[in-house]
């Protein structure tokens, strides 16, 4: 498969590296970590007049109708920039409406969305379960003309500004996708204290939300386990940059930092160490570019190629974040140095939509043959 960028993706890409450089330094990162707005409006607002929320919205509601692979390069970009706001739950969210909700639905949503006066984020996770269909605890239950919503969500980023929550929850048993208005009645917003503070997540708690009929997106299980290959993709991407500028911020400090009379970096053992690092980030960016071309295209290998990615990535990013922190030393653990930060960043990245054991379980599953097909071959 051909991973060299179009001329437009190219673009894109420098395009948001150059907009995250000049408007959200890494100063600006930290003057927002102690604040309590989960979005810089000015910020957001630059990155909806270059054509972010409208990526993946189909052009009809006034998207630029782009792929996953689109959606992971500026994903990639905040992850290197250490970038906040909801572009990546927004992107989730308007890709699902885009399959599965009904037209007025589409109409009334995905405008606003692509063009960022309102945003959106998907809730999913639940406390103590794991971040798998499995996991779904939430539940919804028909009453007259309405679904009544119960049950609590966590890690939910961005949602107490959003406007819409994309909520899975078990219908007689079985997951489906509900989109709730962030204020309506029956739905409480609680600020989560993270290891990560470049970025704002909740818990959600619905109790006795009235949802219109109209509001459940069609599709069942292997649509939203397909949404949520796609979300993994794109925190792979997220995690990817972060990795990325470990590597670029190693590099920097083993070339300057002098010991003996010479930079660190000319000892073996430093070289090594940094030749592995740099081995896991071409993993890591040659699995997640086949992952999101793989998704555009609806290969049959789309859903494992996901997993492979997720799994690789969530341990990858973690072997190079600890390879990082040692060549830098001491250094590395003070606030003052931006380290620290992507270390966080790369931690939450590890478990959000599943961490390695979650979809290395499920690549075995993928992997492993269908009692038909084994009958078949014996």
């Amino acid at each position: 498969m051909n991973f060299e960028l179009s001329e437009e993706q190219t673009m894109l890409r420098e395009a948001s590296r150059d907009l995250l450089a000049d408007r959200a330094p890494i100063e600006h990162v930290r003057a927002w970590l102690d604040r309590d707005e989960d979005v810089d409006p000015e910020v957001w607002q630059l990155t909806a007049d270059l054509g972010w929320p409208g990526l993946g919205v189909p052009e009809e509601y006034d998207g630029s109708g782009q792929g996953l692979v689109e959606l992971a390069l500026v994903a990639e970009e905040l992850g290197r920039a250490l970038g906040r706001g909801p572009f990546a739950p927004t992107a989730v969210v308007g890709r699902a409406l885009a399959v599965g909700g009904s037209p007025a639905l589409r109409s009334e949503v995905l405008p606003a969305l692509a063009a960022g006066s309102s945003w959106a984020t998907w809730a999913f996770a639940e406390p103590r379960a794991p971040w798998s269909l499995g996991g779904v605890r939430a539940t919804a239950r028909t009453d007259e003309d309405a679904y009544v919503l119960d049950g609590v969500k966590t890690a939910v980023q961005d949602a107490d500004g959003a406007h819409w929550l994309l909520v899975t929850a078990l219908h007689e048993g079985v997951p489906a996708s509900f989109l709730v208005d962030r204020d309506a009645p029956g739905v409480t917003v609680r600020r989560q204290r993270t290891l990560d503070p470049t970025r704002a997540f909740h818990e959600v708690r619905f109790e006795g939300v009235r949802v219109p009929h109209d509001r459940r997106l069609t599709g069942g299980p292997e649509d939203i386990q397909r949404l949520l290959d796609e979300a993994s993709v794109l925190r792979c991407a997220d995690s990817l940059g972060v990795m990325r500028r470990l590597l670029e911020l190693t590099v920097e400090h083993t070339t300057t930092r002098v010991q003996f009379g010479q930079p660190i970096g000319t000892f073996q053992a430093v070289k090594h160490s940094a030749a592995d690092m740099a081995l896991l980030v071409h993993g890591a960016g040659a699995a997640t570019h086949y992952a999101a071309m793989a998704a555009d295209a609806g290969t049959d290998d789309a859903a494992r190629a996901a997993c492979a990615a997720a799994s690789y990535v969530s341990a990858g990013s973690g072997e190079v974040a600890a390879r990082a922190l040692q060549l830098h030393g001491g250094i590395g653990f003070t606030w003052e140095h931006d380290l620290h930060l992507y270390l966080r960043r790369a931690r939450a990245d590890s478990v959000l939509y599943g961490d390695a054991a979650v979809h290395r379980e499920r690549l075995c599953t993928l992997l492993r043959p269908s009692p038909a097909t084994a009958t078949a071959s014996s």
